[in-house]
């Protein structure tokens, strides 16, 4: 993602205020990339530099990092050494049983936050590369997993992770194309992919998060939005831009221009698309259609061994058979389709809900859902007036 050369060397700067060695890290959320509709923060930076100052335009936003790291017991021992404030009680017995609250429960991350770095208020989330790439290409718990569907800015980057997030965004589209209709535009398209990573979390079922949040989010990163699909959209036989506007030079920079879009639904492209989603997440969606078509087990396992990619003695591109294209026919889909995210989300999401105030303590942690109930409530009121204003207009 493109964004300001000297908050970039700001953000960088944060990452070199750590000796643990950090593989890969991106920075992502409000505090990076501008959101329409988003409530003012109530977070300061103490002395941040100039750059962030200049970029979050005095907001001071908490900046939001996710830390790739090699090993994880090694990585918090040393940061243990150096950042001791960072941690909560749990810090004081140890980088094992940190490590171990981080790669045993929920999705193997395992957050500091409201911390002070190089004069900046930061948040950072510290996973294992291999954990990591897991997600990616395989969606066991789409929690960094959709993170990475949105704009965010890499600081460090890593081939291996690379590689894995550009199947992770190729899934992504594939999966919002199965949960859109024949046409569409392209902002139903990128919110259709934003709003993934919210289905099923607890903190859009509880007063803890902007409801308007994907909207705000996708409105405002258009630009940014279509330089991450773009070219995977250009690459996909059933899918295309139809509009004019693409004929000219600039649209790909224009945050104005909505574009028209129209996909292919012919059964066999679309059964395609069900056969090469991530192997956890197509294994959930099999499975709801085991019980929606009351497929027995026996006959089911054998579908299943026989679709197994890794026994085939030849490597080839997987093509959808009648099951796949029976499902992509099917007139429950979109359903079907959002069932698996929410069961995929739910659990993971949850217990890293949970996990915050063990790792973070039970001050900080409050401190932060008391700022997400504030957006949440100020999203709302702002929400109650715009509908009112119309009706004032007509008295």
């Amino acid at each position: 993602m493109v964004i300001n050369q000297e908050f970039k060397e700001a953000l960088r700067q944060i990452l070199w205020q750590f000796r643990a060695p950090i593989r890969y890290a991106f920075a992502y959320g409000s505090g990076v990339f501008a959101q329409n509709g988003s409530a003012a923060s109530s977070s300061t930076h103490p002395s941040a530099p100039a750059a962030i100052k200049n970029m979050q335009q005095g907001s001071g936003k908490m900046i939001d990092f996710i830390f790739g790291v090699s090993y994880s017991q090694h990585w918090h021992s040393l940061n243990l050494s150096q950042h001791r404030d960072h941690y909560s009680g749990l810090g004081s017995l140890g980088s094992y049983a940190v490590s171990q609250v981080q790669d045993r429960f929920g999705a193997g991350v395992y957050f500091n936050t409201h911390n002070t770095v190089n004069g900046t208020l930061i948040k950072y989330g510290v996973v294992n590369l291999d954990t990591l790439c897991q997600d990616l290409t395989q969606w066991n718990t789409l929690y960094l997993a959709g993170r990475l569907h949105k704009p965010v800015k890499i600081l460090r980057d890593h081939p291996k992770v690379r590689l894995a997030n550009q199947m992770n965004l190729l899934s992504a589209l594939r999966v919002a194309l199965l949960l859109l209709p024949e046409r569409f535009t392209e902002f139903e398209l990128y919110s259709t992919i934003a709003g993934m990573s919210y289905m099923g979390d607890l903190r859009m079922i509880l007063p803890a998060e902007d409801p308007s949040k994907v909207r705000n989010i996708v409105s405002g990163q258009m630009a940014h939005f279509r330089r991450l699909y773009a070219p995977l959209i250009n690459n996909l036989p059933n899918v295309t831009f139809k509009d004019p506007r693409c004929n000219q030079s600039d649209w790909i920079d224009d945050p104005d221009a909505i574009l028209a879009m129209v996909q292919d639904m012919d059964p066999v492209k679309r059964g395609n698309m069900v056969r090469r989603l991530p192997e956890s997440f197509r294994e959930k969606l099999y499975f709801q259609y085991q019980s929606r078509y009351s497929i027995p087990r026996a006959e089911f396992n054998k579908m299943m061994e026989e679709s197994n990619d890794t026994k085939q003695d030849v490597v080839r591109r997987p093509q959808g058979g009648t099951f796949e294209r029976r499902i992509a026919g099917d007139d429950h889909l979109q359903k079907e389709v959002a069932a698996s995210i929410t069961k995929t989300i739910r659990w993971p999401s949850t217990v890293q809900t949970i996990k915050g105030p063990l790792t973070a303590g039970l001050r900080k942690s409050w401190n932060y859902l008391q700022e997400k109930r504030q957006k949440h409530k100020k999203a709302q009121l702002a929400a109650a007036s715009s509908m009112e204003k119309p009706d004032s207009k007509q008295h």
